[in-house]
């Protein structure tokens, strides 16, 4: 019995969840609106209603929460769904509407002046007799809109024109929102011209841009759909209109050089977002001779004013991101009446329309990445200030030429506590041959500077980075070269850890004590490292007199040295809550990172990123301490010979000795060594 009640249940829900996805959105929002406004009674429909304004919305589920058209505050009203009234002393709309005629449907539903203008056409007689119809009608405000010329003439004495333009708001056939699909062309019953049906994912429906107010109002003869606007005709493609305006010559110019002029005049439904000769005329002359000198950055430029599916104002309620064909992605939403693109109110003029789509007017040019220089893409992002670092350090040609490059570059947060860097040379090692995608980079991968040197590249979980500087942001792909935003200035490496060792005054004692522990040749393989490298501070915590039998048994001494060395390279970039790391001794090193200072068991690294063609250096002030373990054999040999080397490189450091207390660590080894 139970297992048959949850078949049943099971069926149900799956009935109801594939009526659901068969709806069309329109239909969906309908429905919402009839769930929220159902507590008024039956047949109410809940709208959102701009405050100030006669416009009016059916709500989706984020918009009834959000309270918000075009960013302006709505409030909630409640009206009969379509195909419903009133009746006198009961609660909501329990009648349905009288069936009748087109002609008497459009006063039903309000078009009153559509009616009217109707009767004195003549073409009444035809929508009151036999037939099946679809009649857009102009709410009596959108008539009322027209320009007072345009008006007059289509009332003149001669109704000619009046006829025409009713004609071209009528389909020959019955057809409800169900059946206007995105993107599909209606002949309208004047000279079949055509009309465009946009039906988009947030319930709204436009022909020609205007949009389905109250629809699917059944006639005995046909459907009437209440829309926003007067509707004209239309018979040029997107390209016929950008030959015929004038505002649009610089946009023609480019259309034909860049070769899209066949794109714009093809079958499809297209927004062509479209430059004004004013918005061409606002950038430097010398950037818009280069673009337009160059045929895939001009294309790349215009296909960023593309849109791949035709966009009416009316159907922007809210921001969203709309893919161009150039493959980027605009932020297209609305202020009220303004459309704006990435947040700015730059369209001069909208729904232009066109047998392939619309256009809308823009007084700025929308220019990519990918139509830009180095020097232009640093000078509009995060990194701005080392570009011009760049450029004053006499490197500027190369953020404007030809060459294929990638520039690794730090953000702009890291001058905060940093001076901008002058070294001409260093800065050619962040200028790297070919221009790169960090996508595309891979672990151990070299790459080539402009200076001759090699950078490694390290990818880590939660990192990406070239030698110690890591990606701090997405890469900016211009027309000849790549941005690369780093956190820091990288450090080239110089030299093996040996070599970097001994070159450092602070290591002096430690290069002694590798050395008399026989490491010396381990650390210049060509391997990976990390060394945790004590100063000669650390040391000389050690009391002098422990630290000399300590130095006597080589074994336990590289034991010590080995627990600093890990066995690959992290730098602090990829350093996250906790790394444990291996050693060369075998015990985990634990590095973790707090308020920007790196820590190794739990002990504050002094320096980090100091780095060596096989590794990674961290200078540390402490000696540090590995796990207790079995102590292994000592040695019977009297004394090491590194014994000297040690006490010369003591004498080296020009420091005065200081005594501190013993190590634990050192105080348990040398009492294994005593007992020996």
């Amino acid at each position: 019995m139970r297992s048959g009640l949850l078949l049943l249940l099971a069926l149900a829900l799956g009935v109801t969840v594939s009526w659901a996805a068969s709806r069309t959105p329109y239909q969906q929002i309908l429905h919402h609106s009839r769930i929220r406004g159902r507590h008024q009674g039956p047949n109410v429909c809940a709208v959102l209603k701009v405050i100030g304004t006669n416009r009016k919305y059916l709500p989706n589920c984020k918009l009834w929460y959000q309270r918000k058209i075009c960013g302006k505050q709505t409030v909630i009203a409640y009206e009969c769904c379509p195909g419903y009234e009133e009746v006198p002393g009961e609660k909501g709309c329990p009648a349905a509407l009288p069936l009748a005629n087109l002609y008497e449907t459009l006063g039903v539903v309000g078009a009153t002046t559509t009616q009217l203008y109707s009767f004195s056409s003549n073409l009444s007689a035809e929508i009151t007799g036999p037939g099946s119809y679809t009649i857009f009608a102009p709410t009596n405000e959108a008539w009322a809109s027209l320009p007072a010329e345009t008006l007059d003439s289509l009332v003149s004495n001669v109704n000619i024109e009046l006829l025409n333009a009713l004609r071209y708001h009528m389909v020959n056939k019955r057809l409800l929102t169900d059946e206007l699909k995105h993107g599909i062309s209606l002949p309208s019953m004047y000279q079949n011209i055509d009309l465009q049906i946009h039906h988009y994912p947030n319930g709204i429906v436009t022909v020609n841009c205007a949009r389905l107010l109250k629809a699917d109002h059944h006639a005995t003869n046909g459907v009437v759909h209440l829309i926003d606007k007067v509707i004209s005709t239309t018979t040029n493609n997107i390209m016929q209109i950008v030959e015929i305006e004038e505002s649009l010559d610089t946009l023609r110019t480019a259309v034909v050089a860049a070769g899209l002029n066949n794109l714009l005049e093809s079958e499809g439904q297209f927004t062509l977002l479209a430059p004004t000769n004013e918005a061409f005329a606002k950038i430097p002359q010398e950037t818009l001779n280069r673009i337009l000198g160059d045929p895939e950055a001009l294309k790349d430029l215009l296909s960023n004013h593309i849109l791949k599916s035709a966009m009416c104002a009316e159907a922007i309620i809210a921001g969203l991101s709309m893919e161009t064909l150039e493959g980027n992605m605009l932020e297209v939403g609305c202020n009220g009446d303004e459309l704006t693109l990435n947040g700015r109110p730059i369209i001069a003029n909208k729904d232009v329309i066109a047998t392939n789509g619309v256009i809308h007017y823009v007084n700025e040019l929308l220019i990519p990445d990918s139509a830009k220089t180095l020097l232009e893409l640093g000078r509009e992002s995060e990194v701005s200030m080392s570009v011009e670092n760049f450029r004053q350090a006499g490197l500027g040609s190369y953020l404007t030429g030809k060459e294929r490059l990638t520039l690794l570059v730090p953000i702009n947060s890291f001058y905060k506590d940093q001076t901008p860097l002058t070294d001409r040379n260093l800065l050619r090692d962040h200028i790297v041959k070919g221009q790169h995608s960090s996508k595309y980079l891979f672990h151990g991968q070299k790459l080539e500077t402009l200076s001759g040197k090699e950078l490694r590249v390290f990818v880590y979980r939660n990192n990406l980075c070239i030698e110690n500087a890591c990606i701090a942001a997405h890469d900016k792909r211009g027309r000849f070269g790549t941005l690369f935003s780093v956190d820091k200035f990288l450090t080239p490496p110089v030299g093996t850890v040996m070599d970097v060792l001994k070159a450092d005054d602070r290591f002096s004692t430690l290069v002694a004590a590798i050395q008399s522990a026989g490491l010396t040749e381990t650390l210049n393989r060509p391997k990976s490292f990390t060394v945790f490298a004590p100063t000669n501070e650390a040391f000389r915590a050690i009391p002098q007199g422990e630290l000399r039998k300590l130095m006597g048994n080589a074994n336990e001494l590289a034991n010590i040295l080995k627990y600093h060395i890990g066995d690959e390279i992290l730098v602090s970039g990829a350093v996250g809550a906790v790394v444990r790391m291996k050693s060369l001794q075998g015990d985990k090193l634990e590095v973790s990172s707090k308020n920007n200072v790196i820590n190794v068991n739990k002990e504050p690294v002094a320096e980090a990123d100091i780095m060596a063609t096989n590794g990674v250096i961290y200078a540390v002030n402490t000696v540090l301490q590995p796990p207790a373990s079995t102590p292994s054999e000592r040695s019977d040999e009297p004394a090491d010979p590194g014994m000297e080397i040690f006490r010369h490189a003591s004498a080296l450091s020009k420091v005065s000795l200081r005594n501190a207390r013993l190590a634990p660590v050192y105080a348990r080894l040398l009492a294994r060594m005593k007992q020996q």
